[in-house]
């Protein structure tokens, strides 16, 4: 079993060393993310193991499960080295007066700037996204800008001509004493109103300018993905995926989603 120790001041004034064992969710939590591949919040995990969300976090920085997920090498067996100078034979410091890194320099700036300034949840996110590759980060935006666009359908539909929509833009109230004999009040009072119509052809007008402007984005990214694919840089799943998109995208264009989507596999030399 490993322990931690830590130190407490006796009424005399010496130390004593006291040992404390290792949570077993420890170990258990780190096995689990394995378990998922690393596609498991810190949150999830916590709920889980009955930990706290900060203990998670903390087990997942000091025990380098991100570095244990790449090697497949047990978090224990990781040599750890020294704090202080680089490893033997690197060459940080190469060309620079003394062997030592130059002032200023920015060697450890990338983990050690984001702990000091980004929020936990932040940090969560760029861990997640260490273990996804460029061409799998492009799809995700492919994915979302595809799913804004249809979800916009909904909001910005227009049912007739004749839709109009009345909203309220601004409201002034004045304060009117309404006291009593037996007590004193105040109450608002609506003096002024100002309402904002939106009318069925502007509606639409706008709803076409911003479909436009996010179909160009979406086909923008899509030829993206279809270059990476054509270099050979995607397996299989993601030249299909991105060919039963291209098929989606177009019926949307038509207006005719009835028809059936045809994947045409089309495969490029390697």
């Amino acid at each position: 079993m490993l322990f931690s120790f830590c130190k407490t001041n006796s009424i005399g004034g010496g130390d004593n060393v006291v040992a404390k064992a290792r949570s077993p969710n420890r170990d258990r939590a780190l096995q689990i993310w394995l378990e998922c591949n690393g596609d498991i919040s810190n949150r999830e995990l916590a709920e889980k193991l009955n930990e706290k969300e900060k203990t998670i976090s903390n087990w997942k920085s000091r025990d380098q499960w991100n570095v244990v997920l790449q090697s497949g090498e047990c978090s224990t067996t990781i040599k750890r080295e020294s704090k202080t100078g680089a490893p033997k034979g690197n060459k940080n410091a190469v060309g620079n007066k003394g062997g030592a890194a130059p002032m200023r320099n920015s060697n450890a700036v990338t983990h050690g700037f984001f702990r000091k300034f980004f929020p936990e949840e932040t940090l969560e996110i760029i861990e997640q996204l260490e273990t996804r590759s460029p061409i799998d980060i492009l799809w995700d935006n492919i994915v979302i800008q595809y799913t804004a666009i249809i979800r916009a359908q909904k909001i910005m539909y227009v049912q007739s001509k004749d839709e109009m929509i009345k909203e309220l833009k601004k409201r002034k109230f004045e304060v009117v004493d309404t006291s009593t004999k037996d007590e004193n009040s105040f109450e608002p009072v609506v003096t002024e109103e100002e309402y904002e119509f939106q009318f069925a052809w502007d509606r639409q007008a706008t709803f076409l300018n911003a479909q436009s402007r996010a179909m160009v984005t979406l086909q923008s990214l899509i030829r993206q993905y279809e270059d990476m694919c054509s270099k050979g840089l995607a397996t299989e799943e993601q030249r299909l995926r991105v060919e039963k998109l291209k098929l989606e995208v177009g019926k949307l264009q038509s207006g005719d989603d009835d028809r059936p989507t045809e994947v045409v596999v089309k495969r490029w030399s390697q």
